[in-house]
């Protein structure tokens, strides 16, 4: 069972990340964790919510899962857009200046037992479906209790009342209409 995560845009260049990334790799999602607590660089706070983002991740696809036996499979560093920028130089020159990007990924697997595996493929299968048979049994049992008479009187053959139309006054139109209106009587 796999889980992944990926931080778009992050603002520090492909390698740096990597130097971070390269800490944790192959390594039990603790003791990532640990290692990126206390490691001295700017990303490494923003790699540590990537892997608590792709354990949560995890734990949403399987349910019951143990986070302790999860590991990091896979952690890269992809190269994102480069903003570029210019600072002005002497003699009316400029000099670029690339402000890189990267995406990151992290991917980390862990193994559910079969058992754990099956009730949870059943419980999402299942749950929608009885749901929509509790609903429609609710309404049916509501329409059921909402008209009793009515196969009864469709049996005897008796017909319905019709229903009184309410009389509306029709609004006078005002302007010029009004002058023809008025005409027209």
């Amino acid at each position: 069972m796999e889980a992944k995560a990926i931080a778009r845009y992050v603002r520090v260049t492909p390698r740096k990340a990597d130097q971070v990334l390269q800490l944790i790799r192959g390594k039990r999602v603790d003791q990532a964790t640990e290692i990126l607590d206390f490691t001295p660089k700017h990303v490494a706070k923003v790699i540590g919510k990537v892997v608590k983002s792709a354990v949560a991740n995890a734990v949403a696809m399987e349910g019951k899962i143990n986070v302790e036996e999860l590991r990091v499979k896979q952690a890269v560093a992809g190269a994102g857009p480069t903003m570029k920028r210019f600072l002005p130089r002497a003699q009316g020159r400029a000099t670029p200046i690339l402000k890189k990007t990267c995406h990151i990924t992290v991917i980390v697997e862990g193994e559910v037992s079969e058992e754990d595996e099956a009730m949870a493929r059943r419980a999402r299968r299942v749950a929608p479906r009885a749901e929509a048979r509790r609903l429609t049994a609710e309404s049916k049992s509501s329409a059921k209790v909402a008209e009793p008479a009515a196969p009864a009187a469709k049996k005897a053959g008796a017909k319905k009342p019709a229903a009184k139309k309410a009389e509306t006054k029709k609004a006078e139109p005002k302007g010029r209409t009004a002058k023809k209106s008025k005409e027209a009587k």
